[in-house]
């Protein structure tokens, strides 16, 4: 048994690796992936995406400078979103420091995701020094995410 802190929200978690066996622990209070071993909950992890909020988003997203930021505008109650969340994990591992991957949850961030006028979900939106890039809608594949986010380096 150990305690895992969520990179998303902090909360500290009892995980026990016997019982969960091959299965992926989640927050029990965001639903977000743990990683085992992960202790400390660092937010700022280049192998995993960024979690976001209203209250941070500015000062993560729209002030970073030199690589592209994806915003994964996302839900826990919508599949697609689901869908697309292990291949954004996928680029966030081979991100290299060429990109950032960040998620914003739209149910408990509604501020931010009216701002970009947010309408179907989940929408992708590529930031470069502090602008609005690029905007991708619905389930995409690694390709054309990778693609997207390649031709704003």
């Amino acid at each position: 048994m150990s305690v895992v802190s969520c990179a998303g929200c902090g909360a500290k978690n009892r995980l026990n690796e016997a019982a969960a066996g091959g299965l992926q622990p989640r927050c029990g209070k965001c639903g977000m992936r743990l990683e085992a071993g992960a202790g400390g909950g660092d937010h700022h992890h280049p192998l995993h995406p960024l979690t976001v909020t209203d209250a941070s988003f500015a000062g993560v997203v729209l002030k970073a400078k030199g690589a592209p930021v994806l915003v994964d505008f996302w839900a826990a109650w919508c599949g697609p979103c689901r869908t697309v969340a292990p291949v954004l994990d996928q680029l966030a591992q081979e991100s290299g420091g060429r990109y950032r991957i960040a998620k914003l949850n739209v149910d408990e961030n509604p501020r931010t995701a009216a701002q970009f006028g947010i309408q179907s979900i989940p929408s992708m939106l590529i930031f470069k020094d502090g602008q609005l890039v690029d905007r991708l809608v619905g389930a995409q594949p690694k390709q054309t995410i990778a693609a997207r986010l390649a031709a704003h380096r």
